[in-house]
């Protein structure tokens, strides 16, 4: 219950007011800054039927080897070919690599891009940028991603974020650029919810939703310097004629945060321990399980940052020498994680009639190079990688373009970053011709002119 004091303030029932909230960081954890309060409404620029569709992103920072994982060339010199073999999957047109024997189960269920290029440098960042926004940011232009301009168009279902990334977003990569996972010019209101934490812990928890009565000193230390900003905010503010606006938004976020449908959605202690285990004890395939648990209590789009960082721990970024990974640690770690938690959650989203209503995007900002370097592992390569779509309205056991003999580029239907960007809203049924409200209030389009969905895919 929320009880209205008089014009600009707010308090709850247990004595909460909205400054009390905002000196506690709630609004900002949510993503619902100040911007929020002038926001304009969910448009109606999707299409009929598709409301009901949401997006698991899983973006493999740190690039797999298409050449041993999804796009094979067996036949190459064993310095092309690599190390791995591969095997039959349950679609005739479709070999996966051995390390990779769950999805050999499932490959009716997804389908594969393997002409995937950009002309952009190979640094992470840039393929960060474009794999999803659609754009690389030139110009001081920073668009967003597009779980954020999804929320900005329709809005979020329930007291639940539209948008949330796990387990956080993206850090260093080397390239000291943004990453594109935030809202950019729509501006903080509609950047995602952040988890900001490891959901195979044991005592994994999210601050952010448990009540301001139970946020102790050690949160509140965690959000002092929001806290600063938001003061200050706060009193400029409360003398706008906006603040009835604020009253509306600090009652939103505030029954998210004290919400038993929020809290349930991120409990995994809900879940079977042999439903865990299918996912994988491992943050990676928890992630997975949240994602599929929050999806189903009605959020719009879900990132899943399978790492980090790509330094000093094992990734797919296999260089083949400290602080990266060696082709074995992509074997022996990375490999069985990803092919358990991404089999689990395809197999319990069909099992659940899900898989129809949800896409799952499998990305990676870049391929690695065709030849082996010294060091036993593979450098980045823009200019040939694989990805695959399951869900949503996707057609599974597809292989859409193809590469050439090596791997190197695409020799079939190369496919640019906007595209994918494209195909992911074309199965949320946005309008493609839609624009956002850009830079200096000047209309900015969801896409770039011409650009279109792989419509192979669908």
């Amino acid at each position: 219950m929320l009880n209205v004091s008089g014009k600009g303030s707010i308090t709850t029932c247990d004595g909460v007011t909205r400054r009390d909230f905002l000196q506690v960081g709630a609004l900002g954890a949510l993503g619902l800054s100040m911007a929020k309060y002038s926001a304009l409404q969910a448009a109606n620029k999707v299409s009929k039927g598709h409301d009901e569709r949401s997006v698991i992103m899983i973006f493999n920072l740190g690039a797999p080897s298409q050449l041993d994982t999804w796009d094979m060339k067996p036949d190459a010199p064993r310095e092309i070919r690599g190390p791995f073999k591969p095997i039959r999957t349950n679609n005739p047109d479709i070999q996966v690599s051995e390390i990779l024997p769950l999805h050999a189960k499932l490959a009716d269920k997804f389908s594969l891009v393997r002409s995937c290029y950009h002309t952009a440098s190979a640094i992470h960042d840039t393929g960060h940028q474009m794999m999803q926004t659609g754009r690389l940011f030139t110009g001081g232009i920073i668009t967003p991603h597009a779980g954020c301009a999804l929320e900005y168009i329709m809005g979020r279902r329930n007291e639940l974020p539209a948008n949330i990334i796990l387990p956080e977003p993206m850090g260093p990569t080397g390239g000291n650029m943004p990453h594109g996972q935030d809202a950019g010019f729509l501006g903080k209101a509609f950047d995602p919810f952040a988890l900001m934490a490891d959901p195979s812990k044991k005592d994994f928890k999210v601050p952010d939703l448990l009540p301001p009565t139970n946020i102790g000193e050690a949160r509140l230390q965690r959000r002092r310097e929001l806290r600063e900003v938001v003061e200050d905010a706060v009193r400029s503010f409360e003398a706008t004629e906006n603040a009835k606006l604020m009253d509306e938004n600090f009652a939103s976020a505030y029954r998210l945060m004290t919400s038993t449908k929020a809290r349930e959605a991120f409990d995994l202690t809900k879940e079977p321990l042999k439903v865990r285990e299918r996912y994988g004890m491992t943050r990676f395939g928890q992630c997975c399980l949240l994602a599929r648990r929050l999806v189903e209590a009605g959020v719009r789009f879900v990132t899943v940052n399978t790492f980090i960082t790509v330094f000093n721990e094992i990734t797919w970024d296999i260089h083949g020498s400290k602080p990266f990974t060696a082709i074995e640690g992509m074997r022996d770690i990375v490999a069985p994680m990803y092919d358990q938690g991404y089999s689990a959650l395809i197999e319990d989203l069909h099992q659940r009639g899900m898989l129809d209503n949800t896409m799952v995007a499998s990305l990676a900002e870049f391929g690695r190079t065709p030849k082996v370097n010294p060091a036993g592992g593979r450098d980045h390569w823009p200019n040939c990688w694989t990805v695959n779509f399951a869900g949503g309205g996707i057609k599974g056991g597809r292989v859409i373009g193809k590469s050439d003999d090596i791997g190197a580029y695409p020799a079939e239907r190369p496919v640019n970053p906007s595209e994918i960007v494209a195909t992911i809203y074309e199965s949320l049924g946005l309008d493609l011709t839609a624009h956002l409200p850009g830079p200096q209030g000047r209309p900015f389009p969801l896409v770039d002119f011409g650009t279109q969905p792989i419509k192979e895919l669908f």
